[in-house]
């Protein structure tokens, strides 16, 4: 519970729950039951039994479930004439008294499985008008939740006096949304979940791409802003419903969370507070609520603004440039106070010091970052620059140019430098800019982003960099692929693999950075040692430091790798041997060999020649940074040419695949893909082109009378 949304916290009061899942949900889009959905209700239903809370399920499906099977049961008796001629539907009455005693029989079934009791009610809208009944209702609940079996409620349309085809919503109840509701208030419930096959309530229809998911509503202000949309595909109520019944039970005093039924989880998340689908609280008008932006406002805000950066002259965008890296130098004793506050924050949590390593801003390091911020300001203005002049034909002039790519979605970890790297290039760039930083370096980040933000002129507007400050807006950011260009990750393997399989928006990073040395036969022993103990020491904790030590066999045979691995002992590195090193050297065997320690650490392993190090480097590594250390030049020329990495280094350490140190002012991260950029990314990486053509009223006509002459000017001048 230590990680319970504010807005959630009422949760952890809640011991009795109703949960009501609608006909969308229970069925598939042709009609038929949604067996696996249905699968994972029931066994979040059991755990949360087992775990002592008291379990209410109230169910629609019956009247769908019922016509599928008169259907079936019609095809299997119909002639070939009658198949020929149109037929009336069935009565929703008649479909309910068939699916009722099918749709519990699946119920019972499963929870069977799932060692679950499980009961039936059936009631109507009428029966509620007797104070007698509801008394009994209540104390049969009670007697069952008692029991640990859980009751089943369904409205019994069967013998209901509602109009046919349902269109009647007057009485107590009139769907099983406000049976839901009717029953959380009838039944003293501690919350109400409604499923839904949406995420929660949206501003709008879901489908359109302009809709916000609610996450809290409040009545004053949302109940005249939201746009319905259709109502449910097959059931009879719909968001309207679910909204209806959710405020009728929300005033009530009894908590609603509307969340999608979909997934797998959603009902243990919602009790374990976490912040998904739309709450509806009594008192969500009273709670101090941060004002939170939507993903998309934050989204659009930040392409405005790099619009209006966009049409400034270079001068003036220098200048944001250096006026930024004033005040990071001004603010310095602040940001580092609030960086202090995160590092005692870290380590009272426990975390690794790895972590720890990457958050520190050490001594030194905002000079640092303002010099490389001055450094991108004074280079050549990147935008605009034109690639290729073509004169098409006589008086008609094609440019390609550079131009931003628009907006930049950067997710990254531990790290509060990298964020004023990537805002500073985001500037130089003129693209918009949306940051997540890791929790660890929330105070950290915050400090920063008002710094630079500040900064900005209002002729440009700080919006230009939003931080985002909850996980939770994740999600919801990485679905705008109308609005978001491109995604960054920096992070871990498990960080970039998760954004990579959520988004449409085309992805750049790398997931590991598993770097190898390769000491070659004819290596200079001494600059091997240093190399060595850079790549793995200068930085353990960076993508660029070495994970992996590759040696030729020869140095083996003939004693010289003892140095090295001395050397490396006695600077507090722990060894781990592949399969031959572990025999050879006595070292404990590492479990893979595809691996990033980002510490103190390393594998070390033999191998026979350069090609076996190629071929390792091949099948082990992540496509981040080799390094080959040899005298032999043609070895060198055979390892630069095959290794098929971001960057592969001869003589030098892996560290210095960085991009200030290649020049590029700074980076935004280290790109181990193919397409677009690759190795570290600058300035460079984060634009696109784009063609001006230039005429004097030419117009195709089909080719009539046009003379292509398609001369390079570029080249010509």
């Amino acid at each position: 519970m230590d990680t319970v949304d504010p807005t959630r916290a009422f949760v952890k009061n809640v011991k009795r729950i109703i949960v009501k899942v609608g006909t969308a949900v229970v069925t598939r889009g042709d009609g038929r039951l949604a067996l696996g959905r249905l699968g994972s209700l029931c066994e979040q239903l059991k755990d949360i039994n087992s775990q002592g809370y008291e379990v209410i399920l109230v169910t629609s499906g019956a009247v769908g479930l019922g016509r599928q099977r008169l259907r079936y049961r019609r095809l299997a008796n119909s002639s070939f004439a009658d198949l020929q001629n149109p037929q009336n539907d069935f009565d929703g009455k008649a479909c309910a008294a068939v699916g009722q005693s099918s749709l519990m029989a699946l119920y019972d079934a499963m929870f069977s499985q799932l060692d679950v009791t499980s009961s039936q009610l059936l009631v109507t809208d009428s029966v509620f008008r007797d104070e007698a009944f509801r008394k009994q209702l209540s104390e049969t609940v009670k007697s069952l939740l008692k029991l640990r079996v859980i009751p089943i409620f369904n409205e019994n349309d069967a013998v209901s006096t509602r109009k046919a085809p349902y269109e009647d919503s007057s009485g107590i109840f009139w769907d099983n949304d406000s049976l839901a509701g009717l029953l959380a208030l009838e039944l003293k419930a501690d919350l109400l979940v409604l499923l839904s096959d949406v995420e929660g309530l949206y501003s709008g229809p879901p489908t359109d791409p302009k809709s916000k998911l609610i996450r809290t509503y409040v009545k004053e202000k949302h109940h005249g802003e939201i746009t319905f949309g259709d109502k449910s595909r097959v059931g009879r109520g719909g968001m309207t419903a679910k909204v209806n019944a959710a405020v009728c039970a929300a005033y009530g005093g009894i908590p609603v969370v509307i969340t999608s039924g979909y997934a797998n989880d959603n009902i243990i998340k919602v009790l374990q507070g976490e912040r998904i689908g739309t709450v509806f609280h009594q008192d969500a008008h009273l709670w101090t609520l941060v004002k939170e932006e939507c993903a998309r406002d934050l989204a659009f805000s930040a392409r405005e603004c790099s619009r209006k950066l966009r049409a400034l002259n270079s001068q003036d965008r220098r200048q944001i440039l250096l006026d930024v890296a004033d005040a990071l130098e001004a603010n310095e004793s602040d940001i580092l106070a609030e960086n202090e506050a995160d590092i005692a924050a870290a380590q009272e949590a426990g975390y690794d010091m790895a972590l720890i390593a990457r958050l520190a801003l050490k001594p030194g390091k905002i000079s640092a970052l303002a010099k490389s911020m001055r450094q991108l300001a004074d280079m050549e203005e990147p935008i605009g620059q034109v690639l290729q002049k073509t004169e098409v034909a006589d008086g008609l002039v094609l440019e390609k140019v550079t131009c931003p790519l628009g907006v930049l979605l950067v997710v990254f970890e531990s790290r509060p430098d990298a964020l004023v790297q990537i805002a500073s290039l985001a500037i130089q760039s003129r693209n918009g800019l949306l940051l997540k930083g890791g929790k660890e370096a929330k105070r950290s980040n915050a400090i920063l982003h008002k710094v630079i933000t500040k900064a900005i002129p209002d002729t440009v507007g700080g919006e230009l960099i939003g931080l985002v400050t909850s996980r939770d807006d994740i999600p919801d950011l990485l679905k705008l692929d109308d609005v978001i260009d491109l995604v960054i990750p920096r992070g871990s393997n498990k960080l970039v693999s998760q954004i990579k399989e959520s988004t449409k928006i085309p992805v750049l990073g790398h997931a590991d950075g598993i770097c190898h040395v390769y000491i070659d036969k004819s290596a200079n022993l001494e600059m091997a040692k240093r190399i060595v103990h850079d790549a793995k020491t200068d930085y353990p904790a960076a993508c660029n430091a070495m994970e992996t030590l590759l040696v030729h066999q020869d140095l083996f045979n003939n004693g010289q790798l003892n140095e090295i691995i001395t050397q490396l002992r006695e600077s507090g590195v722990t060894l781990y041997g592949g399969p031959h090193a572990a025999v050879l050297l006595n070292l404990s065997e590492t479990t893979t060999l595809h691996h990033e320690y980002s510490s103190m650490a390393c594998t070390v392993e033999i191998v026979d020649d350069v090609h076996a190090a190629v071929d390792h480097v091949h099948v082990y590594g992540s496509g981040h940074t080799e390094c080959i250390v040899t005298e032999d030049h043609e070895v060198a020329e055979y390892f630069l040419s095959q290794v098929d990495s971001a960057a592969v280094f001869h003589n030098a350490s892996t560290r210095f695949c960085d991009g200030a140190r290649f020049g590029l002012g700074a980076e935004v991260g280290i790109s181990t893909s193919r397409i677009h950029a690759r190795g570290p990314v600058g300035v460079e990486g984060l634009l696109t082109t784009r063609w001006t053509l230039r005429g004097n009223g030419q117009i195709v006509d089909g080719d009539n009378g046009v003379e292509y002459t398609h001369k390079n000017l570029l080249q010509s001048s």
